[in-house]
């Protein structure tokens, strides 16, 4: 099983995973489930489901 990218933000962001873990919970209220993992190679924070998940 495999993941999709919502959304990435950027890990020197001035709120760090704020912003992340704000947009996965509005995804969570939309019943995804949506998660924050923290990508060290771009040095961002995304928000990713299961993949199937996001229709």
């Amino acid at each position: 099983m495999g993941t999709k990218v919502l959304e990435r933000f950027p890990a020197g962001a001035p709120r760090g995973s704020w912003t992340a873990e704000e947009y996965a919970a509005r995804r969570r209220n939309e019943g995804l489930k949506a998660t924050v993992v923290m990508d060290l190679t771009s040095d961002a924070f995304l928000v990713v489901v299961p993949a199937g998940d996001e229709d």
